[in-house]
């Protein structure tokens, strides 16, 4: 679409590759029954949603998972259940989006938390050698937010910090209720099944 000259996109299922069954197979595996919803990202634990708003640090996360498993385990296993779900960032899609940066005012706004971004980080440095953030203008994350989409909040200091103009804006997510909250808002929305970014996006921008 002509009129698109910012796009903001989500992180997990459209950059980069998540699989959150293997999390609740490794929590489970520690004794933790279900500790995502059926839908994948609809915790039945409020310590979640408290990691990803910056409401607890990853300290405090730890000991909520000791409390709930009535178990001392070690930092160690309790990040390495919870970054289960962390998979890669394919090249093309890297490549592409250093294409776009060369059209478009691009961002990250990605619900997460502090163990997963640095899990990611790492993974990224170590597969393309250089830092996650340089494919964004401006990379956001919840947990330094302080808030979480769809929470109308999240768009608007997006949008106000870099001066976009919503009707100018697209915004990327696989999340239905992501895209819902941004629309009202009079962002451009594409709701993206997981894993067909470089596919879906192009058709969508020539429209």
């Amino acid at each position: 679409m002509s009129t698109i000259k910012n796009i903001i996109f989500d992180l997990g299922g459209v950059i980069l590759n998540i699989a959150p069954e293997r999390t609740v197979e490794a929590f489970a595996a520690l004794g933790l029954e279900n500790p995502l919803g059926e839908r994948g990202w609809f915790y039945h634990h409020d310590l979640f949603y408290l990691l990803e708003q910056g409401a607890s640090s990853p300290e405090e996360f730890r000991d909520n998972v000791r409390r709930l498993l009535n178990r001392d385990i070690p930092d160690s296993a309790i990040d390495h259940a919870w970054c289960a779900m962390i998979l890669d960032i394919p090249a093309d899609r890297v490549e592409y989006l250093k294409s776009l940066k060369k059209q478009f005012r691009i961002f990250l706004l990605s619900n997460t938390n502090e163990i997963h971004r640095q899990q990611y980080f790492r993974d990224f440095q170590s597969a393309y050698g250089f830092i996650f953030s340089e494919l964004f203008e401006q990379d956001y994350y919840s947990h330094q937010m302080g808030m979480r989409k769809p929470d109308p909040d999240i768009f608007k200091r997006v949008l106000e910090n870099h001066e976009l103009i919503p009707e100018e804006t697209l915004f990327i997510d696989d999340s239905e209720a992501n895209i819902k909250a941004a629309s009202e808002l009079g962002i451009q929305a594409l709701h993206l099944e997981p894993g067909t970014l470089t596919q879906a996006l192009p058709d969508f921008l020539i429209e």
